[in-house]
C-alpha cells in the first residue's frame, strides 16, 4: 500500500469509528509503525482533515449535534478533577477540551473528549502519572472547558451541578 492509499485508509477507519483510535491500533491494522501513522495524520491535518488528537487516540471531527458552551472551573487536586469530569458525564455532557490562558502563547487548548466515567478515570490515571503536564497547573487551577450536550437546558443543569460540586469558578 502506498502512502496516499494508507492515508485514505486512516481517514476511512476514523470515519467509521465513533471512539478515538490510537496510533498504535491504526499502525497494527495497516502494518506500519506507529511513527508512520503519526506522520500520516500530521500530513492529513496539514491538508485540512478535521482530525482531533485526544489522550485516547485520533477522532475525526464531525458536525456535532446539540448545544456547546464554555464553563470556567477551578481545582487543584486530581480528586476534584475527577469530580468535575464525573459531574459533566453524569449530566449527559462531553468535556470536549480544556483551555488555559498563557502569558507567552495566549490561549492554549487541548482536546479531551471525556464522555463517561470510564473516560474520566482513564484521563485522571494519565494525569496522576504526569501531574506536571496538566495545563491548569500554569493558572493556579483556573481553566475553561468546552461542554457539548443535548441542549441549553442540559448545559445549565451541568453548570449548576459543577457549582454544587465546588469546581465551577466563582468570581469573588
Amino acid at each position: 500500500m502506498n502512502a496516499t492509499a494508507r492515508r485514505e485508509a486512516i481517514l476511512q477507519k476514523l470515519a467509521r469509528s465513533s471512539e478515538p483510535v490510537s496510533a498504535s491500533a491504526l499502525a497494527a491494522q495497516l502494518g506500519v509503525s506507529r511513527q508512520i501513522v503519526v506522520g500520516d495524520v500530521a500530513l492529513l491535518r496539514a491538508g485540512g482533515a478535521a482530525i482531533d488528537a485526544t489522550p485516547r487516540g485520533y477522532l475525526l471531527r464531525g458536525a456535532a449535534a446539540g448545544y456547546t458552551g464554555l464553563v470556567a472551573c477551578c481545582h487543584s487536586t486530581t480528586e476534584a478533577m475527577r469530580r468535575e469530569l464525573y459531574t459533566v458525564a453524569d449530566q449527559g455532557g462531553v468535556v470536549v477540551d480544556v483551555i488555559v490562558e498563557n502569558a507567552l502563547y495566549g490561549e492554549i487548548r487541548a482536546n479531551l473528549n471525556v464522555a463517561s466515567r470510564y473516560d474520566a478515570d482513564a484521563f485522571v490515571r494519565q494525569a496522576e502519572s504526569s501531574p506536571a503536564s496538566l495545563l491548569s497547573r500554569m493558572t493556579g487551577g483556573v481553566h475553561l472547558h468546552t461542554i457539548r450536550c443535548a441542549d441549553e437546558a442540559a448545559f445549565r443543569r451541568i453548570e449548576a451541578a459543577l457549582a454544587e460540586a465546588g469546581v465551577l469558578y466563582q468570581k469573588e
